[in-house]
């Protein structure tokens, strides 16, 4: 199950770019969407990845979550005043939040690392098949651990709200009218 888990997660992140890598060709244009990338330090990761991961930025992990009446604790906290948030609320939400951060960087830079060893791997020609399928399955293990981390927050911000909150949240993030 934990290795369906894996799996799954690691097409989902790895599916996209190969999408658009192929989609690109068909136009005529062969030079890679990665020349011109401002260089990172790690092959696999855009400087705005890198940073996103070691920041523990959400990176669209919550997407589900917040387009369902989950609303994020980083948004909540902008909208304090709107919300008209209690100073027990308040303090709630940050601590989710802190919580979550505090994990999403961790996560962030084991991935970091992991990436790190990858490219390293690749670049002095020291990978075949199977040290390519662990590296990517424990690599897609922690964006699962990730991603829970993330929508976590949305579950436990949402027990903190009232449903008029909520409802307020929604159409100041412009989610209904």
């Amino acid at each position: 199950m934990k290795s369906a888990l894996a799996w799954s997660v690691a097409a989902l992140v790895a599916g996209t770019p190969v999408v658009a890598q192929h989609d690109q060709h068909l136009g005529g244009d062969h030079h890679s969407q990665y020349a011109n990338q401002e260089p990172s330090g790690v092959s696999s990761l855009s400087r705005q990845e890198l940073d996103d991961l070691l920041a523990g930025a959400g990176m669209g992990f919550a997407r589900p979550a917040e387009l369902n009446h989950y609303p994020g604790p980083k948004h909540v906290l902008e909208l304090a005043a709107e919300l008209e948030l209690t100073a027990e609320q308040r303090t709630a939400v940050e601590a989710v939040r802190g919580a979550m951060l505090a994990s999403a960087r961790e996560l962030g830079e084991k991935i970091v690392e992991l990436e790190r060893h990858l490219d390293r791997r690749f670049a002095h020609r020291h990978i075949d098949e199977a040290s390519l399928r662990a590296a990517t399955a424990e690599i897609a293990e922690l964006y699962g651990q990730l991603r829970f981390a993330h929508l976590r927050a949305h579950l436990e911000t949402r027990e903190l709200l009232t449903d008029s909150q909520i409802a307020d949240y929604d159409r100041l993030r412009g989610y209904s009218d």
